[in-house]
């Protein structure tokens, strides 16, 4: 097998271009085991995202969790599937579309935009070839997840990283690490939640809930646990809430070791016994709705938080296709950009006039 992967035929005469690639978790194909059962095996065979030695890792992957949880997690994603498929899928598609109307608004129409899963499809490599036979140069990654964690952002970077290796005539790169703290993103979270209290009044407590990850990566450096606090210190003081009105939370646990506590459903059920009436409940670090946001809290916890006394139980949506999270968006993509907005990208090869040199200087071409 060849090294690295052919050249596409664009190479002389294809305008250079400038492309925006969105990267979000990933979902199965379909509400189906065997659907699952793929997805699932990449992303619990990531070493980002468990960090178990492979040979103690891989039997209990394959031998156990593989034949169990795919009809499981089937189960939960049937109870939230769109006409048009998964609920992340779908989010992360019009998110792209939008984002490239917004920039294009904003006089960049020829910049390629476009989207990918790190689990499932489209996958990474997939896309990343598409954008490089378009002719794109020049690639700003942005991975869909607010908080910085390595089991996320760096696991898009690995895998952006692997496919790159398999190409001889590399794209210029940048990414974007994180949008935890960004104004525009905070602003869009705040005025969804106003949005919401204004239709249905405000809770007792808000919840903000965050995916969370194992508490060891905390003690190894991980910045993720700070990152989330700081989204929610700021929205807290962008709604003016004095600290006794919310509190922040973590969900989605996987197996039996500590996790970033304090746990989204525990709390959730101590605050019905305390006597709190209702709740409202906000995922900040999910900028797109999906299972665990769906189901996990808008099902799941609903149901925990009523059985143990609480009287209303309110979710609300992530910011999806908002126009303010849109607008957001685009001005963290063009802060990214940076110069690229200014300087023009170098074509893949020079065009015809450099091979005509060339030839002339007896190369062949």
């Amino acid at each position: 097998m060849a090294r690295y992967w052919p050249e596409p035929a664009w190479t002389h005469g294809t305008p250079a271009r400038t492309g925006v690639l969105l990267v979000n978790l990933g979902s199965p194909d379909a509400p189906t085991a065997a659907a699952v059962r793929p997805y699932l095996r990449q992303f619990l065979s990531d070493p980002r995202v468990v960090e178990i030695p492979a040979p103690v890792w891989w039997p209990i992957l394959n031998g156990i969790i593989l034949n169990t949880r795919p009809a499981k997690s089937a189960a939960k994603y049937a109870t939230i599937w769109m006409d048009e498929g998964s609920p992340l899928t779908v989010h992360t598609k019009r998110q792209t579309k939008l984002l490239a109307g917004y920039l294009g608004h904003r006089g960049l129409a020829d910049l390629r935009v476009d989207w990918a899963m790190r689990y499932g499809a489209p996958s990474v490599p997939d896309v990343l070839k598409r954008m490089k036979a378009d002719g794109c140069t020049r690639i700003l990654i942005v991975p869909m997840y607010p908080q910085y964690a390595a089991s996320t952002t760096a696991s898009v970077l690995d895998e952006v990283a692997t496919c790159l290796a398999r190409w001889r005539n590399q794209p210029e790169i940048r990414y974007v690490r994180n949008f935890h703290d960004h104004p525009g993103y905070i602003a869009a979270l705040a005025q969804s939640v106003r949005d919401h209290w204004m239709k249905n009044g405000e809770g007792d407590k808000l919840i903000m809930s965050f995916h969370g990850v194992p508490r060891r990566s905390l003690d190894l450096g991980d910045p993720y646990h700070c990152e989330c606090h700081a989204t929610a210190r700021l929205l807290a003081a962008e709604l003016d809430l004095p600290e006794d009105r919310w509190q922040l939370t973590f969900q989605s646990r996987f197996g039996k070791a500590e996790w970033l506590k304090p746990y989204t459903q525990p709390t959730l059920e101590a605050l019905a016994r305390q006597g709190t009436k209702r709740v409202d409940v906000l995922c900040p670090g999910f900028p797109a709705d999906c299972l665990e946001t769906l189901e996990e809290i808008a099902l799941e916890c609903r149901h925990a938080f009523l059985s143990c006394g609480g009287k209303e139980f309110h979710y609300i949506p992530c910011l999806n296709e908002r126009n303010d999270w849109i607008n957001a968006l685009s001005g963290i993509v063009r802060d990214h950009l940076g110069n690229w907005l200014s300087r023009p990208a170098a074509a893949p090869q020079d065009l015809a006039a450099s091979v005509q040199r060339a030839r002339k200087a007896g190369a062949t071409c």
